[in-house]
């Protein structure tokens, strides 16, 4: 019998748990994705628990200060562990009735572990684990799957897409993910099933497009998502069917080394007008952060050129933002892809190398009450004018406050650059 190590707090708290429910004489395991990765030789993120003990059995035998009804509809009980050890979701063995929204079962019965795993929705994922007595449970075929590399629903593929449409874009996460293939009637129901994925709601779909394009094969899911029809559907006004605007989405893509969100989908994106990424990622129900990162790097990617003939203020604003690197690396990824020279991400890279924090974005010499203090009259230029002072300091042009007044004073009395 092969051994697992499961010796971390949060696998030994889920492993009393497991203690705790079996001692009082229910059935429990460890289920679905932990028992996946246990088997492939990583350590999971989280424990999920699935047992014979009804919810509101599993929140007498935990104490109801130490759980946490978080779906007891659906037979789902969180209880909670000490700092270090997590948190494990404890659910009730179920089967489920029809899913009219798509997402949803109307109902739910509580069952044995078998018919529980039949309901799941890939072999990988529908395996239990005993951590006491070391041993798996698999009524599904997931072992063998798991041995072979192949991402399989569980029996009717048609099913178990029709149950839960995002399942469809989960089963390219995974078979991305771990490089494993996806199964012919499985990959044939996703196909003929693609334009019900509308029904999913934005955030969810937004949130396995994060997981695909964080994860490091992120070109394999993006390429199988657009292979079996999901892109098209979930973006109609994106080109995806172009293979002359497809190929260098991809080739941008493979040169970003863990990039985060934005700096992703600014790359996914980087040919569209930034008013139309604006707009994605509104469909996405993005954060305004989220958006307002992306669409700040696609305007200022297709910008950025000839930066050397840039004045030093210009050059030292951009280094100044918060998103400058990953600007530099889209740049480059962008360059790259089409074959082009990175002289400007390669200039903008050494200049960062080259300045201190302080030289590229110094305190501001003088302030709008420093002018009013100076004798100067508030007016509608103030803002126009502290602007200019700011650019001549970081131009060096100036350099202390008294010298930012006199050029204030002159360029009034002169009505100079406009201000």
């Amino acid at each position: 019998m092969t051994e697992f190590v499961t010796t971390t707090p949060a696998a030994l708290f889920a492993a009393e748990v497991v203690r705790k429910l079996q001692t009082a004489g229910y059935v429990a395991y460890w289920a679905g994705g932990c028992v996946r990765d246990l088997l492939r030789g990583e350590t999971p993120e989280d424990y999920d628990v699935a047992t014979s003990a009804a919810p509101d059995e599993v929140r007498h035998l935990f104490g109801k200060r130490r759980t946490l009804a978080i779906g007891a509809a659906f037979g789902v009980i969180l209880v909670r562990g000490q700092p270090g050890e997590g948190d494990v979701e404890v659910a009730t063995f179920r089967t489920e009735g029809p899913y009219k929204d798509g997402r949803r079962p109307d109902r739910v019965a509580f069952c044995t572990a078998e018919e529980d795993a039949v309901r799941r929705d890939f072999t990988i994922n529908g395996m239990f684990f005993d951590p006491l007595t070391q041993r798996v449970m698999d009524y599904v075929g997931g072992e063998a799957d798991l041995r072979s590399g192949i991402v399989r629903a569980i029996g009717d593929p048609v099913a178990r897409f029709e149950e839960d449409k995002l399942r469809m874009l989960r089963a390219v996460r995974m078979t991305a993910r771990f490089g494993f293939q996806l199964d012919e009637p499985t990959a044939r129901a996703v196909t003929a099933h693609a334009a019900s994925i509308t029904v999913v709601s934005r955030e969810r779909v937004a949130q396995e497009l994060k997981k695909m394009l964080l994860n490091e094969r992120r070109v394999v899911a993006l390429t199988l998502a657009r292979d079996l029809g999901l892109l098209r559907v979930l973006f109609p006004d994106w080109p995806t069917e172009s293979i002359d605007a497809w190929q260098p989405v991809l080739a941008r893509l493979s040169r970003l080394v863990s990039p985060g969100f934005p700096l992703a989908l600014a790359s996914l994106w980087h040919d569209l007008a930034p008013e139309v990424v604006h707009d994605l990622g509104r469909g996405l129900r993005l954060s305004n952060d989220e958006i307002g990162q992306t669409v700040w790097l696609v305007a200022e990617a297709a910008r950025t050129h000839g930066v050397a003939d840039w004045s030093l203020a210009r050059q030292k604003r951009l280094l100044a933002e918060p998103g400058a690197n990953d600007l530099i690396a889209l740049v480059r990824a962008g360059r790259e892809a089409q074959g082009q020279p990175t002289d400007d991400a390669d200039f903008l890279a050494r200049r960062q190398r080259e300045w201190t924090a302080g030289e590229i974005n110094p305190s501001p010499l003088i302030s709008g009450q420093d002018l009013i203090a100076a004798g100067l009259r508030p007016g509608p230029r103030f803002k126009a004018l502290l602007e200019a002072l700011r650019d001549a300091q970081l131009n060096g042009e100036i350099g202390t406050p008294e010298s930012a007044i006199d050029l204030a004073r002159t360029w009034i009395a002169g009505n100079l650059r406009g201000v």
